[in-house]
């Protein structure tokens, strides 16, 4: 098959959530012997010059970026406010885009048009009027829940009132969007559920992240012996449940669980740090900035904490954590999406209270975290083998045909 995938970043270089998602769906069909071309958003917030991508990714995939302005403007946000339109979603169009995008399909034929993520869909429309393919949306999350549950977790009355306008907007061009495409291909059983209440459940299917199987043995290559016993989170910090939840255990958790073991470190790493948490001075702490190699990382440190109150869809940090072996501490939230079970692939925490027991746990009985961490990468091997998810993936695609 030809597959045209349309991205809101750059697949390469796989280094946060969505570009890792991306690429490995990418270099899955491609392993798989298909075709694949890459039309992906380059923005001030995540850049990537094209001659910085490996000549033969280049190759493989023709992947051609398209600058667009993504930041927020204050006039045309306030304007919003009085609009029922997603501004989320309104920032995301654009006439270089749309005019790349039509010379494009009109300069070959595809059989699959795959949107990676909601935000680039607002194209259905102009594809349309050039292929007769099928138009899917690979949801990496139920977007506007994201939104919702950061609005319920608001505390300023204003603030509060604004992110639940840009919930209840987001989801009125989510659920509108849905009825416009041929299939979605979620991320989880739990999003796969939400769309098939809007849709014909044969339209929907649930392929949750793959790992290449050829690049397990980087993750698996080491022995949870060498790794410190210390605390760790690594994710992109530009993202706002990110930051919300870092705030949150720095405040209500790890006071209690340093004054506990005062020899124990937290470490902080990713992309795009706020001010705040940069410049960071609080006992035990310790930032880490951007780490050139993500895996290697994660080798060094033990136990990855992902206290998450929002977001949706899955944590692909988690999965890589839990490949390369790491003892895991999140919530149901973070966990979402991952067929685990606590207390044997990872450990789930809701309060303060919880977090600090199992870190306790984890600290008095290091065989249980590389126990816990053993488990959690052989579920990983079973479950997220990206050659057995792409076959799944290529049925439904061929499905979308007949």
């Amino acid at each position: 098959m030809k597959i045209l995938l349309i991205c809101n970043k750059a697949p390469w270089p796989p280094r946060e959530g969505g570009p890792i998602a991306m690429n490995a769906m990418a270099e899955g069909l491609l392993a798989a012997g298909h075709q694949v071309k890459i039309l992906a958003i380059n923005s001030y917030k995540y850049n990537i010059p094209v001659e910085s991508i490996p000549e033969e990714y280049r190759d493989k995939t023709g992947i051609e970026l398209v600058f667009m302005d993504l930041r927020v403007k204050p006039l045309a946000a306030l304007k919003n406010i009085f609009t029922d339109r997603s501004y989320h979603v309104e920032r995301f169009i654009s006439k270089d885009f749309s005019d790349a995008l039509e010379r494009i399909l009109k300069s070959g034929t595809y059989d699959i048009i795959q949107f990676e993520t909601l935000f680039v869909t607002p194209y259905i429309d102009l594809i349309r009027r050039f292929t007769k393919a099928p138009v899917i949306l690979r949801a990496h999350n139920i977007e506007h829940l994201i939104w919702q549950r950061l609005s319920k977790g608001e505390k300023n009355p204003f603030r509060r009132w604004y992110l639940k306008h840009l919930a209840d907007t987001l989801m009125k061009y989510e659920l509108d969007t849905i009825k416009k495409l041929d299939g979605i291909v979620t991320i989880t059983d739990k999003d796969a559920e939400f769309f098939e209440s809007y849709l014909e459940k044969q339209k929907v299917i649930a392929i949750p992240f793959g790992i290449q199987p050829e690049k397990m043995a980087k993750y698996t290559g080491y022995k949870g012996e060498e790794a410190e016993m210390s605390l760790f989170h690594l994710g992109s910090m530009n993202w706002i449940p990110n930051q919300e939840a870092i705030r949150w255990f720095l405040k209500e958790v790890w006071p209690t669980a340093y004054s506990q073991h005062n020899n124990l470190m937290f470490r902080v790493a990713g992309r795009e740090m706020p001010d705040w948490l940069a410049t960071i001075s609080q006992a035990g702490v310790i930032n880490d900035g951007d780490v050139p190699d993500a895996v290697e990382y994660m080798h060094k440190h033990r136990v990855m904490i992902v206290p998450l109150f929002s977001g949706s869809g899955i944590r692909i940090k988690i999965i890589e954590g839990m490949m390369a072996g790491c003892a895991i501490i999140t919530t149901s939230i973070g966990a979402e999406g991952i067929n685990c079970k606590n207390g044997e692939h990872l450990l789930i925490a809701e309060t303060a209270g919880d977090f600090i027991s199992c870190i306790n746990r984890l600290v008095e009985d290091p065989d249980f975290a590389k126990e816990l961490g053993r488990n959690a990468s052989e579920f990983v091997k079973k479950e997220h083998n990206n050659s057995y998810l792409i076959k799944k993936l290529e049925s439904f695609y061929n499905a979308l045909h007949r």
